[in-house]
Order: C-alpha cells, then structure tokens, then sequence
C-alpha cells in the first residue's frame, strides 16, 4: 500500500519560514520524481516544485528563489523549505509521486498540509 504522509503545515506569518515534509512508503522511492503542488481556494491545484529520481530540480515561477525541494532517498522523504512567504502562498499543499512506465505511470497523492500565511 502506497502512502504519502505530508507534515509542517501551519499559520505563519508574511515574510517567514515553514519546511514541509513528506515521506513515503509502499514505492521504491528512488526511481520516482517527487513533486510538491498546492491548491489555493477557488483555485487549480498548480505545480509548486519538482525533483527527480537524479536531484534535478524544477520550480515555478512564482516560487523561484524563495522555495527550495529536496530528498533524501535513504529516508523515503522529500521536503519542500519555505522562506519569504506571503499570502498567495495561502493553500493546501500535496506530495505527488510520479514514474512513468513504458505503458502508463505510476502517480500517486498525499492527503494534504494546509499552509496558511497571514498576520
């Protein structure tokens, strides 16, 4: 059974810090790109920041610079480091799990950590 189990979600206010978690099991951790997206109200869920099974990392734009994605594959964890933060950051934010196969793809979701950035 595969799980997602995200972490360090919380209230903080503009221009701090959180660091959320996410670890794995039940999938060979390695092989997979670990990404984070988040889901603001009313909102797509969007890409936030991805990193494959090579360390490569992508982010988006609005994130650039202020958002660091990391993993540590003898830990089955992936985290997402947050700094700068500000109200458009406000959202619930996942851990996907993705491996494209020769036919199809593996992917699969956390449940969520709700980030919420206000004074």
């Amino acid at each position: 059974q595969v799980q997602l189990v995200e972490s360090g979600g919380d209230l903080v206010q503009p221009g701090g810090s959180l660091r959320l978690s996410c670890a794995a099991s039940g999938i060979t951790f390695n092989i997979y790109i670990m990404g984070w997206y988040r889901q603001a109200p009313g909102k797509q869920r969007e890409l936030v920041a991805v990193i494959d099974s090579g360390s490569k990392t992508t982010y988006a734009d609005s994130v650039k610079g202020r958002f660091t994605i990391s993993r540590d594959n003898a830990k089955n964890t992936v985290w997402l480091q947050m700094n700068k933060l500000n109200a458009e950051d406000t959202a619930v934010y996942y851990c996907n799990a993705k491996y494209y196969r020769l036919y199809g793809e593996d992917d699969f979701w956390g449940q969520g950590t709700q980030v919420t950035v206000s004074s």
